[in-house]
């Protein structure tokens, strides 16, 4: 393992090189994002063999489409929160023990509402790992290599996703009862994620503020090399209730990284969750084939992302991308349905982009934040960003059968001109940012706060 040796000047944990044990602690948490993408990919092929089977209503439909975003919105409040009292490491463990069972459950259901709540379940599981993933990543990854390695989610998520389309595009058309293979499928990948996570370490910067520092260094020491600090991560903590997000110093943090990440969420998973019924309804040919082309775009658009996530200012890329965004979303509400060939460019552009820029959403929040409440934070903007999704994706069914497509794409285009305004408001630089000094600077700014109101 390559770390640092006693004898040469003391590295910070932010400085040190990358290693195997980076690259294992990335695995296992892409391996959660795997299985988000694949959870949520399916449900859309899913559905259409449930739809008949059950004899599902429209608003049933957009129940079941969306239990698994309600569930995220619920874990990634409830565990974000929890991680920040017991730690990190207890939660990246339980919720793919949750995450596993309800997989596998699936297969068994008789009744919408068994496969809603076991969906909820298997969301609840995913959106505690998404806070905690994205905080444990962040606070074990060398500041140099950090956006590639969050960014990294969303390449992951994207593989999941698209592999549960080729996967519904083998299955659905060959059996009646695929659906539950296709949804109870989920239950493997899950099960080696959780095995493989047995006996992971707790975040070092967590344990320091907990003050058990003997623990945090071995554990530096263990991995790193004994020559690495962590002692400037020692100050004072801050208290982690929920208010602390919506304090003077944190509420502009927590507004932007809800807002932005609920902007792009919304078109996301309304568009490619329902895409083959969309692609359907806007008259393009083999619409179920072409949402496979198109999810497969998804890939393109992510290993783009990387790349641009490491060239380009975090706030330059996410303005960029939504004014992008807006701009497509609003030509493809009033390009005429018979467009087959316009119609599948602006898809095709609406996906590269959307999949890019989602690579922010694993790095921005993560580095918002300092070590007491960057689970928190990092959660509240996941629950936000879910319950925007589940809801717009409950939703969905009804607009379209009462507004019709244009107005719906419209509404969609509103939504992400609002991500633009927020960016342009409130987005922070983060790219480069340490996360020790960026702790450090808030509990400067804290105490600056603090002696001007005393002096006032």
């Amino acid at each position: 393992m390559k770390g640092v040796e006693m004898g040469t000047a003391p590295v910070h944990m932010d400085d040190v090189p990358l290693n195997r044990f980076h690259c294992r602690m990335a695995g296992l948490t892409f391996g959660a994002h795997l299985t988000d993408g694949y959870v949520l990919g399916a449900i859309g092929y899913a559905m259409i063999q449930l739809r008949p089977a059950m004899c599902l209503s429209p608003l049933q439909e957009g129940l079941i489409g969306g239990s698994a975003l309600v569930g995220l919105f619920l874990g990634s409040l409830v565990l974000g929160w929890v991680s920040d009292y017991v730690g990190r490491q207890k939660i990246f463990t339980f919720s793919f023990m949750l995450i596993t069972l309800a997989s596998f459950l699936q297969f068994f259901v008789s009744t919408p509402e068994q496969l809603f709540w076991l969906r909820v379940l298997i969301g609840f599981g995913l959106g505690g790992d998404y806070s905690v993933g994205h905080t444990l990543l962040a606070e074990f990854s060398p500041r140099r290599h950090r956006g590639l390695l969050l960014g990294a989610f969303s390449v992951i998520w994207t593989v999941g996703y698209v592999m549960a389309s080729v996967m519904g595009h083998w299955l659905i058309p060959v059996n009646g009862e695929a659906w539950r293979w296709l949804l109870a499928s989920a239950a493997l990948p899950a099960l080696l994620i959780m095995l493989f996570r047995l006996g992971t370490p707790e975040s070092p910067r967590w344990l320091i503020r907990q003050g058990r520092i003997a623990e945090a260094h071995n554990i530096v020491r263990r991995y790193f090399g004994a020559g690495v600090v962590i002692n400037d991560e020692i100050v004072t903590p801050t208290s982690r209730h929920i208010r602390m997000l919506f304090s003077r110093r944190y509420w502009r943090r927590t507004a932007f990284n809800s807002i932005f990440f609920v902007c792009l969420v919304i078109p996301w998973f309304v568009i490619y969750t329902w895409l083959p019924a969309i692609a359907g309804t806007l008259g393009i040919n083999d619409a179920l084939t072409t949402s496979l082309m198109l999810n497969m775009l998804l890939i393109v658009g992510a290993l783009l992302g990387l790349v641009l996530t490491n060239t380009l200012s975090r706030r330059g890329f996410l303005g960029g991308s939504f004014a992008i965004l807006t701009l497509v979303m609003a030509l493809m509400a009033f390009t005429p349905p018979g467009s087959s060939r316009v119609i599948l460019l602006l898809f095709v552009l609406f996906s590269t982009t959307i999949s890019a820029v989602s690579n922010l959403v694993g790095v921005m929040p993560a580095e918002s934040f300092p070590t007491d409440i960057r689970a928190l934070g990092v959660g509240f903007a996941t629950a936000m960003s879910r319950l925007g999704a589940a809801v717009s994706t409950v939703l969905l069914p009804l607009a379209l059968s009462g507004w019709g497509m244009r107005y719906t794409l419209l509404m969609l285009a509103l939504v992400l001109l609002t991500g633009l305004m927020v960016t342009l408001l409130w987005a922070p630089e983060t790219r480069n940012l340490s996360l020790v000094m960026a702790s450090g600077q808030r509990e400067r700014e804290a105490g600056g706060s603090q002696r001007s109101a005393g002096a006032g």
